[in-house]
C-alpha cells in the first residue's frame, strides 16, 4: 500500500536544475517542480535520521537500512507519486499537474482560456515526414493561435483527461497563484580566507509557494514516519510533513482493456535507453512490457530535459541524462491486456526486467498513468 505524506514548505525553497551557476554575474533558475529526485534524498534523509542511523556509516555502504538498502543496492523503496498538491481548508488535498503534452492552451477572439487535444492520424499518402512513427499528433483547428503557459491542471481537470474528456477553462489554475518567484543576490566566498570573494556576485530565484501549497509524495514498499520536518532543496530549507489521506484520480482500466486502445502519460520525467521511445518497443513498432501488449502508433514528446544531480553518498555529481519530460503522451493501439495486467504496469512504472538505473527507479523517474484515448475535443 503507499503511504502518502504532504510535504508543506515553511520557508522559500531552492529548487536547483541542473545549470551552474556561481560565477559573476551568473543566474540560477529553479525548477517547478523539481526533479523527483529532490524529494527522494530528502525523505530517505528523514527516514535514517528518524531510525538512527548514522548518515555517514550508510553513505560508506557500512550499514543496511531494512527499506532502503545502500547507495550502491537500493532496497525495495519506491517513490512512486511526486507532485505538486494544494490542501484545502478541510484538508482535503487536490493535485495540481502540469498540461500534458496533448493538451494545447489558447485564447480566442474574447481572450478568454480555451483547450484544444492533439489527435493522432496518418499521413496522406502523398505526403512524407521523418518522423519514426507512421501517425502524427495533429491539431485540427482552421484558425492558428499562440500557445498560452503557466496554468496547471486541477485534480478534477486530470481527472476528466484521464476519462477521455476535455478539461474546462475553468478547472485551471495560474502558476501565480501558486507560488511566487524571488530573486535574490548570492555571495562567492574565499575558502581559505573566509570572507566574501571579491566581485563574486550571482543571482538565484527562490519560490516562495502560498501557504496551502506543497508537495504530495508517494512511497511504496517502506514505511516513513508519520509527521516530522525535513530539509527540501538547495540549501536544506525546512519543509513540515504528515500523513494525509488520498485517493489519486485513476482511469477506468475495465473501458481501456475493452477499447483496444490507449494513451500513456508520463508523470515524472523518465529515462529510456532509446531516447524519447517506450522501453519494450520493438523495430516494428510493436510495445510489449510486463504482460501489456499494443503497438506505439503515435507520441507527443516535448524537448528532452536533461537530469543529474548531486550524489551525497559518494560526494560527486550525479551522471547527467537525457530524459523524457513529464507530461509526455504516447497513443497505443491494437492494445492486448487485462485491466489487471495494465494496473501492474502503472503500479511498477516503465521499467525493463533488467532495470539499468535501479538508483532512478527507487528515486521516482519513468512514473506513468494511462488514460482513454478519445476523439478529440470532445
Amino acid at each position: 500500500m503507499t503511504a502518502y505524506r504532504f510535504l508543506q514548505p515553511l520557508d522559500v525553497l531552492f529548487l536547483r536544475g541542473n545549470k551552474l551557476f556561481g560565477d559573476p554575474g551568473s543566474f540560477g533558475e529553479s525548477l517547478v517542480p523539481p526533479w523527483p529526485s529532490a524529494a527522494a534524498g530528502a525523505v530517505r534523509s528523514w527516514m535514517l535520521a528518524a531510525d538512527g542511523v548514522a548518515p555517514a556509516a550508510f553513505a560508506r555502504g557500512e550499514v543496511q537500512h531494512p527499506s532502503l538498502g545502500t547507495p550502491a543496492a537500493p532496497g525495495d523503496f519506491r517513490m512512486t507519486a511526486f507532485h505538486v498538491a494544494r490542501q484545502s481548508e478541510s484538508g482535503a488535498l487536490e493535485l495540481l499537474l502540469e498540461p500534458p503534452a496533448d493538451l494545447i492552451l489558447s485564447r480566442d477572439d474574447n481572450a478568454a482560456l480555451r483547450l484544444c487535444a492533439l489527435a493522432p492520424q496518418p499521413l496522406p499518402v502523398a505526403l512524407a515526414a521523418s518522423a519514426p512513427l507512421p501517425w502524427l499528433p495533429i491539431l485540427g483547428e482552421a484558425q492558428r493561435r499562440k500557445p498560452v503557459a503557466g496554468y496547471w491542471l486541477t485534480q478534477k481537470a486530470f481527472a476528466d483527461y484521464l476519462q477521455g474528456r476535455l478539461p474546462a477553462a475553468q478547472d485551471l489554475v495560474s502558476s501565480g497563484e501558486l507560488w511566487k518567484v524571488d530573486a535574490r543576490i548570492g555571495i562567492g566566498l574565499d575558502p581559505l580566507q573566509r570572507r566574501a570573494d571579491d566581485g563574486k556576485l550571482f543571482s538565484t530565484q527562490a519560490v516562495a509557494f502560498r501557504p496551502e501549497i506543497g508537495f504530495l509524495v508517494g512511497i511504496d514498499n517502506a514505511q516513513p514516519p508519520a509527521a516530522g520536518t525535513l530539509r527540501l532543496g538547495g540549501d536544506g530549507r525546512a519543509a513540515a510533513v504528515r500523513t494525509i489521506a488520498f485517493d489519486p484520480p485513476t482511469p477506468d482500466l475495465s473501458e481501456i482493456a475493452a477499447a483496444g486502445r490507449c494513451r500513456l502519460v508520463l508523470t515524472s520525467p523518465a529515462i529510456f535507453a532509446d531516447g524519447w521511445c517506450l522501453p519494450g518497443v520493438g523495430a516494428d513498432g510493436r510495445f510489449s512490457l510486463g504482460d501489456v501488449r499494443g503497438r506505439l502508433i503515435s507520441a507527443a514528446v516535448p524537448r528532452a530535459q536533461i537530469v543529474s544531480g548531486w550524489d551525497l553518498a559518494s560526494s560527486k555529481p550525479k551522471p547527467a541524462q537525457r530524459a523524457a519530460p513529464s507530461g509526455s503522451v504516447y497513443w497505443l493501439d491494437q492494445l492486448e491486456a487485462t485491466p489487471d495486467a495494465l494496473g501492474k504496469l502503472a503500479a511498477d512504472g516503465l521499467w525493463a526486467d533488467s532495470c539499468e538505473y535501479p538508483q532512478r527507479r527507487a528515486e521516482g523517474f519513468n512514473r506513468f498513468t494511462f488514460a482513454v484515448w478519445s476523439e478529440p475535443n470532445a
